[in-house]
């Protein structure tokens, strides 16, 4: 169950195509569940499930894996196809490989490149034609697809080394930290993610039972699952797990399971660019939401669910989190 929160940033920014070619983007959205009014929150959220819906939605209603973001379109099953394809590869460098001459066969083809130099291999995104992509989410989508499908193949995962990417810093770097999880550099020659090459020797662990359950919701839902690093904050979410109607352990009781110190601890989250009490927060925010979007729980019983012992001060934290009340958000998703 994906019961993680998307910043509502990436759902303007998946829009970005479909407004430019003029599609009705309020329709889209509701058809996934996200209440147009949303997304004009600077704190908004929708669920992993709104998330994954509303690629999908882009998908079949522009007809364009691509999104919009670039010429020719991307006709939908292409990815699908290409999955087909690599999952026979008898390891991760002979899927990047194929991978990247399936791409190449179309006119003016967005594809990767695979190269390795030292103990490095690195994976660039290539393209011939112009992106019209100002909030540069069709170059991070891909990355986090490619980087989790390979994951997800080798059901190893991956470490990163680098991100690199063409273009200036943006003003929603800090959401990098959570998706590529390593050391972020801007204003590069060329938009890439770098690993150990030894990763390349993996083998392809999955079959073709497995790849047609994991085509069901992807590439949609690879954009929406929380990272599977092994950051500090994800070893924190981990042993916090979901359940707060239990009392929660206190920061030095984390730091003893963890075998650090309280200080190195702290220090550690700090470079990771979050807190003890931000993890705590985005956790129960995440899990507000996802039964918000459904109707299994009341409203006072979320709020007991997420750990608050009074609703009023479930209905400040939330409205804190996302800019409307727990109410408002309930009653735009079932419009």
């Amino acid at each position: 169950m994906n019961n993680i929160s998307v910043s509502t940033h990436f759902v303007v920014a998946a829009l970005g195509g479909a407004r430019r070619k003029n599609f009705d983007t309020d329709a889209i959205l509701r058809a996934a569940d996200i209440p147009p009014e949303l997304i004009h929150e600077p704190q908004g959220q929708v669920s992993g499930h709104q998330y994954t819906r509303l690629m999908q939605t882009i998908w079949m209603v522009m007809q364009d894996e691509f999104m919009g973001f670039k010429e020719p379109r991307s006709k939908p099953g292409t990815f699908a196809t290409m999955c087909h394809l690599v999952i026979r590869c008898h390891n991760l460098r002979a899927v990047f490989h194929r991978a990247c001459a399936f791409y190449n066969l179309f006119e003016q083809p967005l594809s990767l490149a695979l190269s390795e130099q030292d103990d490095l291999a690195t994976l660039t995104i290539e393209t011939e034609a112009e992106i019209y992509d100002p909030h540069h989410f069709l170059q991070e989508s891909l990355l986090v697809i490619w980087h989790r499908l390979a994951c997800w193949l080798t059901g190893h995962q991956i470490e990163l080394t680098s991100s690199c990417f063409n273009y200036p810093a943006p003003d929603h770097v800090k959401e990098y930290r959570h998706l590529f999880n390593s050391p972020l550099q801007f204003n590069q020659p060329k938009t890439g993610i770098s690993f150990h090459k030894r990763y390349l020797e993996l083998p392809v662990l999955r079959d073709e039972r497995a790849l047609k359950r994991f085509l069901d919701t992807s590439p949609a839902d690879l954009l929406a699952k929380p990272d599977g690093s092994r950051t500090y904050a994800a070893r924190i979410r981990a042993i916090i797990g979901r359940d707060f109607s239990t009392t929660v352990p206190d920061f030095d009781q984390i730091a003893q399971q963890i075998n650090v110190s309280p200080q190195t601890l702290r220090r550690r989250l700090k470079e990771e660019g979050t807190s003890y009490q931000e993890i705590k927060d985005q956790l129960r925010r995440d899990m507000a939401i996802h039964h918000l979007s459904r109707n299994d729980l009341s409203i006072n019983e979320i709020a007991a669910r997420v750990g608050f012992t009074e609703p009023s001060t479930f209905h400040r934290a939330f409205k804190k989190w996302t800019g409307m009340t727990p109410g408002a958000y309930r009653a735009g998703t079932e419009r």
